[in-house]
């Protein structure tokens, strides 16, 4: 694996395994296994208002576990790649933002980032920090403490708690507001998705981080690299949705594997 990276051009595809050194969940991960709720869906969203209140009074929790979280080895890892002139890009399924905090420049976001709020009126986004200040003015006195955070930021809580939460809506118009990342059930945006494959294709090798690739969001490009005949390289806990179109496999948590790549690879030049 590092003879193929020290030959350049790779593109990393990552998943939520790389962001849980951090102390965010993963999905399908050890981890995954003790979601105790379902993920919103965009239908659910747009199509009622007690299901809003009940995402965002659980993500006014969860996004302050998100927001506190730092960049772990791996993520440095691959900030170190891009900076050695290995990386021709990045695309992540993770809403986190911690490939950014980490220095890696580039990143395309395939699912968003929770990090932005977007109307679903009149299109407008703005941070994520002063929706919680918003929030936080509309529920003075509201008193809560998330017993699990997922991956999204969505955090577990008791439903009385969620039926005397107050939601704000956009200032400019007054219409919804939603984060600015992909729930499931919704598409990623068609020019999102032309960049990732437009990228895929120029690729010296896609190394997939931290993915089960169970959803075809991340799978589908892993199917397009290897139709292409370009080297697809997994690292992974566990089995993945990928693993008969891959050159190369390796079970093992992300920081230590990717240390290890990085030592191999030997001092930058």
């Amino acid at each position: 694996m590092a003879d193929l990276v020290a030959d350049g051009e790779v593109v990393v595809l990552s998943g939520a395994g790389i962001s849980t050194e951090s102390g965010i969940p993963d999905y399908r991960g050890e981890s995954g296994r003790r979601r105790r709720a379902e993920p919103m869906t965009y239908q659910a969203f747009v199509g009622s208002a007690a299901a809003r209140r009940r995402y965002w009074a659980r993500s006014h929790l969860g996004w302050r576990h998100i927001a506190r979280a730092v960049p772990n080895t791996g993520h440095r890892a691959v900030t170190e790649l891009q900076e050695r002139g290995l990386i021709a890009g990045v695309i992540t399924q993770n809403v986190d933002g911690l490939h950014q905090a980490s220095g890696t420049r580039g990143v395309i976001e395939l699912h968003g980032g929770l990090d932005r709020v977007r109307c679903l009126g009149c299109g407008e986004r703005t941070s994520r920090a002063l929706l919680d200040q918003r929030l936080r003015v509309a529920n003075h006195g509201w008193r809560a403490e998330a017993a699990t955070v997922n991956p999204d930021g969505d955090a577990v809580l008791a439903d009385d708690l969620i039926d005397s939460f107050a939601v704000v809506d956009c200032l400019g118009c007054g219409g919804l507001l939603k984060p600015d990342v992909v729930f499931f059930g919704e598409n990623v945006p068609r020019e999102r998705v032309q960049e990732c494959y437009a990228l895929t294709e120029r690729a010296g090798m896609l190394l997939v981080l931290g993915s089960s690739l169970t959803v075809m969001s991340g799978y589908r490009f892993v199917r397009h690299a290897a139709g292409r005949a370009i080297p697809v390289a997994i690292i992974n806990q566990g089995p993945t949705r990928g693993d008969a179109h891959a050159f190369q496999l390796l079970d093992a948590p992300l920081g230590p594997a990717l240390t290890a790549l990085l030592s191999e690879l030997g001092p930058a030049r």
